[in-house]
């Protein structure tokens, strides 16, 4: 998945970014719940569901 549309599709279920890191974004969902986002044009499936899970989403 295309990292684009990952960052739209968690603004889309409520969650926005938190901060900037060095080589991760933070987002937060509306819980509380933080998660990285890799700077990858490209993320693996794989880690999409693991993020969707850490923000409860």
């Amino acid at each position: 998945m295309k990292r684009s549309d990952l960052i739209r599709l968690l603004a889309a279920k409520g969650c926005s970014l938190h901060r900037h890191g060095g080589r991760h974004d933070i987002f937060v969902s509306l819980d509380g719940r933080k998660a990285p986002i890799p700077r990858h044009t490209e993320i693996q499936e794989s880690l999409v569901k693991m993020i969707m899970k850490q923000l409860g989403v």
